[in-house]
C-alpha cells in the first residue's frame, strides 16, 4: 500500500529525514516511536503533503501511485488521512457541514455520486455512535470550544465518515486521560482494523498499543528507522528508554 525509499525532507535549511525507508501493506499497523527531534511529525507532514516540507530525495508510492506528485486534496481524496498532533479550530464552519463537503468533494474527484442530506447524517450518527460522541456536538462549529479529548475523539469521528486506506495519525494519544485514550484506541479498532486498510501510528509512549495493537514497531531517530520489531519492542523502550534500545 504505501512504500517509502530512502526519504530526505528539509525544513527550511535542516535537513529532517535523511534516507528513511519504510513499507506498509494493507491490513497492517504499523506504530514509529522515537525521541523530540527525531523526524516523526516531518514524516507524517511530508507523507501529507504539508508546504515547506521540501523533499530533496527519494519517492513514497500510494498504491503504486507517486505520492510526492500529489497535491495535498489529491492524497485525499486517494485514502490518506492525517491525524494531527494538535487538531486546529474552524471557527464559523459546524462540524457536520465541514464533514459532509469534505466527504463529498473526495466522493467527487473518485467519480462516485454526492451523499444525500439524509444519508449523511445516518453516517455521522454510526460513527459518533463508535467514538461515544453527542450528535450535538457535531452541530457546533469544527473543535471550537473541545477539551483536548474532544477534539482527538472529533478527529477520529471524522476518520470514521471519510473511511480513508491509510490513517497516518500523529500522537493521536497526546494529552487524553485513561477513559478518552481507550474511546479512541477502539474507534481506531473499529474503522481502521480491516484487510484492505491500514495505519501509521506515532507515538511516544507504549499505552495506546495496549489497546491499538501494532505488527510493527520502528524507532526513529536522527531521521532513519534505525530499528524494527515486534509489538514486544514498544515495552522495551518503555523500560530501558530509545538510546539502549537503539543503540
Amino acid at each position: 500500500m504505501l512504500k517509502i525509499e530512502n526519504l530526505q525532507t528539509n525544513v527550511g535549511d535542516t535537513q529532517i529525514l535523511k534516507g528513511l525507508s519504510l513499507t506498509i501493506n494493507a491490513g497492517e499497523i504499523h506504530a514509529i516511536m522515537g525521541p523530540n527531534g527525531a523526524g516523526k511529525s516531518t514524516l507524517a507532514y511530508t507523507l501529507g503533503g504539508r508546504p515547506n516540507y521540501e523533499v530533496t530525495g527519494g519517492s513514497a508510492h500510494f498504491n503504486d501511485n507517486d505520492l510526492l506528485n500529489m497535491d495535498p486534496h489529491e492524497r485525499a481524496a486517494a485514502g490518506i488521512f492525517l491525524g494531527f498532533q494538535y487538531p486546529v479550530e474552524i471557527p464559523g464552519v459546524s462540524n457536520l457541514q465541514f464533514l459532509r463537503e469534505s466527504l463529498n468533494a473526495q466522493r467527487k474527484v473518485r467519480g462516485e455520486d454526492p451523499l444525500s442530506g439524509a444519508e449523511f447524517i445516518k453516517l455521522a450518527k454510526e460513527k459518533a455512535g463508535l467514538l461515544k460522541m453527542d450528535m450535538e456536538m457535531l452541530k457546533r462549529a469544527v473543535n471550537v470550544g473541545f477539551s483536548g479529548g474532544e477534539k482527538k475523539r472529533n478527529e477520529m469521528v471524522q476518520m470514521g465518515i471519510i473511511d480513508p486506506k491509510l490513517a497516518i495519525l500523529d500522537e493521536t494519544d497526546s494529552g487524553l486521560d485513561i477513559d478518552a485514550l481507550r474511546i479512541v484506541g477502539d474507534g481506531i479498532n473499529s474503522i481502521m482494523r480491516k484487510p484492505d486498510k491500514a495505519v501509521l501510528l506515532i507515538t511516544h509512549y507504549q499505552r495506546l498499543l495496549e489497546i491499538v495493537k501494532p505488527d510493527f514497531v520502528h524507532v526513529l531517530a536522527g531521521g532513519k528507522i534505525v530499528k524494527t520489531g515486534g509489538a514486544e519492542l514498544a515495552l522495551e523502550l518503555e523500560e530501558h528508554g530509545y538510546e539502549a534500545v537503539a543503540a
